[in-house]
C-alpha cells in the first residue's frame, strides 16, 4: 500500500515518465525483498544501519556506483515521502552517503563517421523497415532526443512548414528542437510509406514496428547497435550514445554551450559541461598530431 501510495505520488504529482517509473518500482521492489529475507522487517521499520548493509551488499555483489547511488536516491526519494507523509517520525536516509563516481567522459561517434554511415546507400533500402531505420538513427543523431522522447514522438509533432520537432521531455517539458530539410524530407517519406502498410491499428505514434504496433525500447536499441557496428568500434553502441554524439558535433562546431543545454532539454548547465571534457581532449589529440614541439 505504501509502494502504491508513493508510485501513484511519482505518476500524478511528479508527473515522471513511465521508463523512471519503472526504475523506481523495480528498486523498491529489490530492497524491500532484502530487508524482508536478511531483516525480516517492513519499509516503516528500516533505520539507517540497514540501509548500509544493503548498500555492503550491492558493493560486494560488484553492482557499479552509477546503480547504487541510482538506488540510493529512489530509496531517498521514497523514505522523504513516508516522512512528509507522516508514515515515519525520521527519516533513514538521511546519515547515508552515496560512493563516489568516478568521472567518464560521454563515449560518441565521430560526426564524419556518422556522416559515412547515414549517408551510405549501403547499408539502406527502399522497405518500411529500413526506412524507418535509417529515421530513427537520423532522428537520434540529427535532434539529440532521449529514447523515450523518440517513443512518444507523434506524427503531429513533425512541423514541417517550420522545420522543427517538438518534443516531450522530463517531468512532461515541451522543447522544440530545429531539423534540417532533409530530416524533414525523410520524416515525410516515411509517414507515407507508412500509410502503404495499411496497419490495421493506425496509430499516431510516428516510430512504429513492422506490424504497426508502437516501437519499444529495445528494438530501438538493436537498430543503433546494428548500424553502429558498421562505422564504430566502441563497446558500449546505444541511443544515447547517439545524444552525446549530437551534443559533441555541435560544440565542435562551435555552438554556444547554453544553446546546447536548451537542445538537449537538460534542467542545468553542470549537466551539459561535461562534453567540454570531449572537445578539450580532442584539441589536444589535434595538438600532438600538429605541432612541432607536442
Amino acid at each position: 500500500m505504501l509502494l502504491k501510495s508513493f508510485i501513484t505520488y511519482l505518476t500524478h504529482e511528479k508527473r515522471y515518465s513511465q521508463h523512471t517509473i519503472t526504475s523506481y518500482q523495480t528498486d523498491l521492489d529489490q530492497f524491500e525483498e532484502y530487508i524482508n529475507i536478511t531483516f525480516d522487517l517492513n519499509f516503516l521499520e528500516v533505520k539507517h544501519i540497514h540501509l548500509r548493509s544493503y548498500m555492503v551488499d550491492l558493493m560486494e555483489k560488484k553492482v557499479s556506483e552509477q546503480t547504487i547511488n541510482r538506488k540510493i536516491s529512489t530509496l531517498r526519494s521514497f523514505y522523504k515521502f513516508l516522512h512528509r507523509s507522516g508514515k515515519i517520525d525520521q527519516n533513514p536516509t538521511v546519515l547515508i552517503k552515496a560512493p563516489k563516481i568516478p568521472k567518464r567522459l560521454p563515449v560518441f561517434v565521430d560526426s564524419q563517421k556518422m556522416d559515412q554511415l547515414l549517408d551510405s546507400e549501403h547499408y539502406f533500402n527502399e522497405s518500411f523497415s529500413s526506412v524507418r531505420d535509417h529515421l530513427v538513427i537520423e532522428l537520434l543523431f540529427g535532434t539529440g532526443m532521449r529514447l523515450t522522447e523518440l517513443l512518444q514522438l507523434k506524427d503531429t509533432d513533425i512541423d514541417i512548414y517550420s522545420g522543427t520537432i517538438k518534443v516531450l521531455g522530463k517531468r512532461n517539458k515541451e522543447r522544440i528542437i530545429p531539423v534540417n530539410k532533409q530530416l524533414i524530407n525523410q520524416v515525410n517519406t516515411y509517414i507515407e510509406l507508412k500509410k502503404l502498410q495499411n496497419f490495421n491499428n493506425n496509430l499516431p505514434i510516428l516510430i512504429v514496428t513492422n506490424t504497426g504496433a508502437a516501437a519499444y525500447p529495445k528494438l530501438i536499441y538493436r537498430i543503433v547497435t546494428s548500424y553502429l557496428n558498421h562505422v564504430s568500434t566502441n563497446e558500449k553502441k546505444s541511443p544515447h550514445v547517439l545524444r552525446h554524439s549530437y551534443a559533441t558535433s555541435l560544440l565542435n562546431a562551435g555552438a554556444d554551450l547554453n544553446a546546447i543545454k536548451e537542445l538537449l532539454g537538460h534542467a542545468s548547465l553542470a549537466a551539459t559541461q561535461v562534453y567540454t571534457h570531449n572537445s578539450i581532449e580532442r584539441l589536444k589529440t589535434i595538438y600532438k598530431q600538429a605541432h612541432p614541439k607536442a
